[in-house]
């Protein structure tokens, strides 16, 4: 499994999609996950850079699993999914920054098509990198979306296996920018 993480880290790097040190990689298999180590480079990633913790309670791993491994737990354990992909794209990011001191808007609503049809608004959620408040939020919005933008930070998305979680990934990062250039030329 740790092959098919390294894969889709390789195409989030090589995509623009996320910076190598940032971001991070679940699965879940049964009540487990495998998830991306805390600093792992998401284009290098080796049999080493994923570990294997509980989806109940915490472990001596959790030292060293990803920061938002409490995202990604709170998400399996209030969602069906069973992949999940956290990025820091960075139109998704600006929007959600945007959206803020323009609105009080806690969503972006794409204004292309694709993104109309496959997303309908993908939710900006709130809280700390790695929090307890980050993780309810973000699983709340992600039992009704396949996305969700963290406010300032970046994306999650959900799948039933990794590539589904990357489309989503995509195409979150896609609309934000079609409607980031969208709103700019309409000023």
């Amino acid at each position: 499994m740790w092959q098919e993480i390294s894969k889709i880290g390789k195409k989030l790097v090589d995509h623009g999609l996320v910076e190598s040190h940032f971001g991070n990689i679940s699965v879940r298999i049964g009540n487990k996950m495998l998830i991306t180590r805390s600093g792992s480079a998401l284009d290098e990633i080796t049999e080493n850079s994923v570990v294997e913790v509980e989806l109940e309670g915490t472990s001596g791993l959790d030292l060293i699993a990803s920061s938002e491994a409490i995202v990604h737990r709170e998400i399996y354990k209030n969602t069906s999914a069973l992949a999940i992909i956290h990025a820091h794209c960075q139109f998704a990011v600006t929007l959600s920054l945007l959206a803020d001191f323009e609105s009080d808007s806690d969503s972006i609503v794409p204004v292309d098509s694709e993104g109309q049809y496959f997303l309908h608004e993908v939710p900006i959620v709130k809280g700390g990198i790695g929090t307890p408040e980050l993780a309810k939020n973000t699983a709340r919005a992600l039992a009704e979306h396949k996305g969700a933008i963290i406010y300032s930070h970046g994306t999650f998305a959900t799948g039933k296996i990794l590539e589904e979680a990357y489309v989503v990934t995509t195409q979150i990062e896609h609309s934000c920018a079609i409607k980031y250039r969208y709103d700019m030329a309409r000023k």
